[in-house]
C-alpha cells in the first residue's frame, strides 16, 4: 500500500511538473512575440578609442529614449545590447559571435573602427544578421563583408579626395608629407587615397613615413619630413596619436597646416594635443554649426541628457541606429533578409544629412571641412559627392 501511495504521488508530481513546463514554455513564447526587439551594438567602450565608443553609446541611448517613448515598433520595445571590443578586431569577432549565438540579436550596429568592422562583417553575413556601421570608412567593410553589411558614413576614397582637394585649392599647397600607422586599415587607407588624389590633381608627395601601432616617439620620422619642407602634412589616425604627433612636430618647428580625417573628431584631441593641433584641418561628417532642424534638435536633446556637446561619433551612431530601426519597422519583420531588403530602400534625412545606399551598400552623402582652432572644430565648407 505504501509503495502504491508513493507511486501515485510521483505520478501526480510528474503531471504537475509537465503542466508547469508547458505553462513556462507558453509564457516564453508569448514574451518573444510581444516583448523586445534585441539589437547588438559593438563599440570600443574601453581602451585607446574609448572616447569614441562612449560618444557613440550616448548617441544610441539618446535614440533609444526617443524610439521607445514613441512606442517602439508595433508596441515592441527596442533593446540595444552593448559589447566592448576595445577597438580590437579579434575582440569584435568574439563579441559579435556572442551577440548572434547567445543574445539572439536581429541586427548589429557598429563596429566603430574599420579594423573591427572588417573582422565582424563576414560573420554577420554568414549568419544573415544585418550589420550597419556608422563609422567604418574602409571600402573593404562592405566590399568584402558581404550582402548583409551596410554603412551610413562616407568611405575613405571620398574622404581622401576631399582633403586633397581642399589642400590644393583652398590652402594652395603644392607639396605634402604623409605620416601614418602602417598597422591600421583606416590610417593606411586614408593615406593611400589622399596620396592618389593629391598626385592626380598635380600635387607632389615629398615624404611618406610610417610608424607602428603602439609607437610613442615620432621624432625620427618627423625630422625626415621637416627636412623636405612640405606645405602640409597628413596625419590620418585617431585623436590620441594625432595629438602626440602634433606636439612633437611643433617642437621640431614643423608649423605647417596639419590635415586629417574623421578620426580626429573628439574633444580629447585638445586634451592630448593642446595648442599644437591649432592650424589644422579635417574632413568630417557633420558640423555643429549646421542650422538644419535635425542638427539643432539633436544638439539640444543631447546637451539636455548628457550636459556636453556631441561629437561626430555620437551623431553617426545615432544615425546608424535610427536608420536600422526604421528599416526594421518598414520591413514589418525581423528576419535578416527582410531587414536587408528594407535597408536597400533607405532614403532618409538624419542628423549627418541625407542618406541613401549605392550598389555597394555605402552611404551617398556629403562631407564637411572643419578647422581646428582655439579648442574647437570650426566649420569651413561642405563638400558634396
Amino acid at each position: 500500500m505504501f509503495k502504491k501511495k508513493i507511486a501515485l504521488l510521483m505520478s501526480v508530481a510528474m503531471t504537475v511538473g509537465l503542466f508547469a513546463g508547458c505553462a513556462s514554455s507558453g509564457s516564453s513564447t508569448a514574451k518573444s512575440e510581444t516583448g523586445e526587439i534585441k539589437i547588438g551594438v559593438v563599440l570600443p567602450l574601453t581602451g585607446s578609442a574609448s572616447s569614441y565608443g562612449k560618444s557613440g553609446q550616448n548617441g544610441i541611448n539618446l535614440y533609444l529614449d526617443e524610439i521607445n517613448s514613441a512606442g517602439g515598433i508595433n508596441g515592441k520595445k527596442i533593446k540595444f545590447i552593448f559589447q566592448d571590443d576595445e577597438a580590437k578586431p579579434e575582440n569584435a569577432a568574439l563579441v559579435g559571435k556572442k551577440l548572434i549565438s547567445e543574445d539572439k540579436v536581429v541586427a548589429i550596429v557598429g563596429p566603430l573602427t574599420s579594423g573591427s568592422c572588417n573582422a565582424l562583417a563576414p560573420i554577420a553575413t554568414q549568419n544573415k544578421i544585418p550589420m550597419v556601421t556608422g563609422t567604418g570608412t574602409d571600402p573593404n567593410v562592405t566590399i568584402k563583408g558581404g550582402d548583409y553589411v551596410f554603412r551610413t558614413c562616407f568611405i575613405d576614397p571620398f574622404q581622401g579626395s576631399v582633403i586633397a582637394k581642399f589642400a590644393l585649392e583652398d590652402l594652395k599647397a603644392k607639396t605634402a608629407a604623409i605620416l601614418y600607422n602602417k598597422g591600421d586599415a583606416y590610417s593606411q587607407g586614408l593615406a593611400d587615397f589622399f596620396e592618389k588624389s593629391f598626385k592626380a590633381a598635380g600635387g607632389t608627395i615629398v615624404a611618406k613615413e610610417t610608424y607602428a601601432k603602439d609607437d610613442k616617439d615620432f621624432k625620427a620620422q618627423l625630422t625626415k619630413i621637416g627636412a623636405k619642407k612640405p606645405d602640409v602634412m597628413l596625419l590620418p589616425d585617431y585623436y590620441t596619436t594625432v595629438g602626440n604627433i602634433a606636439k612633437q612636430a611643433r617642437s621640431l618647428d614643423i608649423n605647417i597646416p596639419l590635415l586629417g580625417g574623421d578620426g580626429w573628431d573628439s574633444s580629447d584631441l585638445f586634451k592630448v594635443g593642446g595648442d599644437a593641433v591649432n592650424n589644422s584641418f579635417l574632413s568630417d561628417h557633420y558640423s555643429s554649426d549646421d542650422t538644419s532642424a535635425e542638427v539643432v534638435k539633436f544638439i539640444k536633446d543631447y546637451k539636455a541628457k548628457y550636459n556636453i556637446s556631441p561629437d561626430a561619433m555620437a551623431v553617426l551612431n545615432y544615425d546608424a541606429a535610427k536608420i536600422l530601426v526604421q528599416a526594421i519597422k518598414d520591413a514589418g519583420k525581423t528576419d535578416g533578409k527582410s531587414i536587408v531588403d528594407s535597408l536597400k530602400k533607405t532614403n532618409a534625412t538624419v542628423v549627418s544629412g541625407k542618406v541613401s545606399f549605392n550598389e555597394n551598400r555605402d552611404a551617398v552623402k556629403a562631407a564637411v571641412i572643419l578647422k581646428v582652432d582655439g579648442g574647437k572644430f570650426n566649420f569651413v565648407k561642405k563638400v558634396n559627392p
